[in-house]
């Protein structure tokens, strides 16, 4: 005979449910990722930084925590990004021994034509009513252990 304590363990069937349906969002949203970066050139590694850079410069250490990667593969993807014009080193404003990678204009351009072209986030979400879409941002958020009174 199980104990309370044994059971709570076991996670229940809608608990299963929801985990499988997280995984598969997930697997859309990262093959949906993956297909609008490479229309553009970029693999998703590219794709993710010029979007992390689009959004504010960071520092070559930052991006390697947020990419959860070592500095040194930040380094090759900031090169080729550099390369082909989209992204460029800069001295930190607030310390100028540091430099800080940032998204050039055309960077931007790039960053927001993939944000425009993922598909998978923006079709599904468009079946859900606003209520529907803000109870799922406060769900995930909460999962997320982030505030959800925010915005």
């Amino acid at each position: 005979m199980a104990t309370p304590r044994d059971t709570s363990r076991r996670p229940d069937a809608l608990t299963l449910e929801v985990v499988e349906l997280i995984g598969e969002v997930v697997a859309r949203f990262h093959a949906d990722y993956e297909e609008a970066a490479a229309k553009l050139a970029l693999t998703g590694a590219q794709a993710k930084l010029l979007s992390l850079l689009s959004l504010e410069p960071l520092p070559m250490r930052k991006l390697a925590q947020k990419l959860k990667c070592e500095p040194s593969n930040v380094t090759g993807i900031v090169d080729r990004l550099e390369a082909r014009g989209l992204v460029e080193r800069r001295p930190d404003p607030a310390d100028r021994r540091v430099k800080v990678a940032a998204a050039t204009d055309e960077g931007r351009r790039v960053a927001w034509r993939l944000r425009e072209s993922l598909r998978f986030a923006r079709e599904p979400l468009a079946g859900l009513s606003e209520r529907e879409r803000v109870a799922l941002r406060d769900a995930l958020r909460r999962m997320l252990g982030e505030d959800s009174a925010e915005s």
